[in-house]
């Protein structure tokens, strides 16, 4: 970073700090709204990729030196362990979630640090306040709390983990449409802690305070059963808010993104298999996402 110009610090400033895309919102799967049955034990194994490329600052392609070509290369073996159970007999169910990976500055950025290892990890907690499996109407409230668990150094600009608390809580609505078609709907706000040791993706000589401010995900879309066996979806997302200050002082960087996910599910006796694909369709601050790939296992014992 000696060797940049303060414009282009500037520059690097703005990108670290538009990149909570570790930290947004949670994906739903097809039925991930439907309320699980009773006292289940729930094994999930997952693989998530993204990829991050060209960045934009207020709806304007940068291309200045270092982001003639950045890449953002990101990989997560991710283990979840959940229970279901029934608090005054509404279905509920809790989880924690513990990712493994790295984070990869390649092309234009490869000369910045990579960071890998345990990254945050997250504690949730779900209960459905409307169950009703006989129409297939289901009302879901959760919250997810993660931890500031992953690697992180004040002295490198981008970093696996947040050093940071974040609070999300969404709610979730799903029910039928006609036939096999069902729609869903959910929408959720996450919060986020203060971070007082930023330093170099704050453009500071010595730790500073980062905070951020809230950002509100709605994500809606269809999902289709084909037959007992296979389940397949569609998810439009909105992404806004998420601006950050450094020491109070406003940033100017809020987050408003539209991106897209498919879904195609698989319910087989020796558990349960997924695979979404997705990319962003506008960005408006920060890095674009051109690919982002899941593989996901679940399994009842």
């Amino acid at each position: 970073m000696r060797n940049l110009t303060p414009i282009l610090l500037v520059l690097l400033v703005f990108a670290c700090l538009v990149m909570p895309r570790l930290g947004w919102a949670i994906d739903l799967q097809p039925n991930d709204t439907v309320a699980p049955l009773a006292d289940k034990n729930i094994i999930t194994l997952s693989h998530y990729e993204t990829e991050n490329t060209n960045l934009y600052k207020n709806g304007t392609l940068v291309n200045k030196t270092p982001y003639g070509n950045p890449k953002l290369h990101s990989h997560f073996d991710i283990v979840r362990v959940a229970t279901s159970f029934t608090v005054a007999d509404r279905p509920a169910l809790s989880y924690i979630q513990v990712p493994i990976g790295s984070l990869q500055p390649e092309g234009s950025l490869s000369s910045q640090s990579a960071s890998t290892g345990v990254g945050d990890v997250t504690l949730a907690a779900a209960i459905w306040p409307y169950a009703n499996r006989e129409s297939g109407r289901y009302l879901g409230l959760a919250a997810f709390l993660v931890l500031p668990t992953g690697p992180y150094s004040s002295t490198q600009s981008f970093n696996l983990g947040a050093k940071q608390h974040s609070l999300d809580v969404q709610i979730g609505f799903q029910t039928p449409i006609v036939g096999h078609l069902d729609g869903m709907i959910a929408i959720d706000s996450m919060h986020y802690g203060g971070n007082n040791q930023c330093a170099a993706a704050c453009l500071s000589p010595t730790q500073v305070s980062l905070s951020q401010n809230a950002l509100t995900t709605t994500q809606l879309g269809p999902i289709y059963k084909i037959n007992e066996m296979f389940t397949v979806g569609v998810s439009y997302f909105y992404v806004v808010g998420g601006a950050t200050e450094i020491n109070h002082v406003y940033q100017n960087n809020a987050v408003q993104t539209q991106r897209f996910l498919l879904s195609a599910q698989a319910s087989t006796d020796w558990g349960r298999l997924s695979m979404q694909y997705g990319r962003d369709i506008d960005v408006k601050n920060g890095f674009i996402q051109p690919r982002v790939f899941a593989v996901r296992w679940a399994r009842n014992f």
